[in-house]
């Protein structure tokens, strides 16, 4: 009987292991049904929230279709802040997603002109509107710190907003329920100052989400209003 050294059998375990990968990559990889838009997303950020991402249509083939025309399927408005990347906390590929960031999640003329762009031409269902935990443009507006610049104009944008103004200054919890405020105001904005927009949600054929991410357990949770 001959015995061969175990480190002959080293590249065989190497491509049994590339092989167990590849089918576990795939399993990933399934098709999946979605109720609608809103349910892909949530979904998505369930998978991130439990930290198994799948990390979708980022293979070769994907992004070099992507290269040619992109297709995305939802809006997303949210804030400048690295903590929130959009394609991350909804475990979402190239393409996938039409984003718009500012500090705060605000909006004036060239944004709501963005979004128009992705509804008309690429025909996006849903508009998200994500604010976030702890927002340093909410926090800067109630500590009243002084803004050098153009960073005031941030501030005096958040302090003429009606559901801000609405809330006690005594409020324990006046952080966060800003931040809700903030982000139910940009929903209502998109929804009652674009034409374009206001037509296609009357004809059922848009739906606008407010949102607000939670930084410490990675949730995002629809806000009612």
């Amino acid at each position: 009987m001959h015995f061969f050294p175990a480190h002959k059998y080293l590249p065989l375990k190497l491509i049994l292991l590339a092989l167990l990968t590849n089918i576990l990559f795939a399993c990933n990889q399934q098709v999946v049904k979605y109720e609608n838009e809103l349910d892909k997303l949530m979904k998505g950020n369930q998978r991130f929230a439990s930290l198994r991402p799948t990390h979708p249509n980022e293979d070769q083939k994907h992004m070099l279709e992507e290269s040619k025309a992109q297709h995305p399927f939802a809006v997303v408005v949210c804030c400048s802040d690295s903590r929130v990347a959009p394609e991350l906390i909804f475990d979402q590929g190239i393409g996938d997603l039409f984003v718009i960031r500012t500090a705060g999640n605000l909006i004036g003329g060239l944004e709501l002109g963005s979004i128009e762009y992705a509804v008309e031409h690429f025909k996006c269902k849903l508009i998200v509107v994500l604010g976030h935990e702890n927002c340093g443009a909410i926090k800067s507006f109630i500590d009243h710190d002084e803004a050098p610049g153009h960073i005031k104009e941030i501030i005096d944008s958040i302090t003429k907003e009606a559901e801000i103004k609405a809330i006690s200054i005594n409020d324990k919890d006046r952080l966060d329920h800003s931040v809700i405020a903030n982000t139910i105001h940009v929903s209502k904005q998109i929804s009652s100052q674009s034409p374009i927009i206001k037509e296609k949600i009357n004809n059922k054929q848009l739906q606008v989400v407010a949102s607000r991410y939670d930084l410490n357990d990675f949730k995002v949770n629809v806000l009612k209003y």
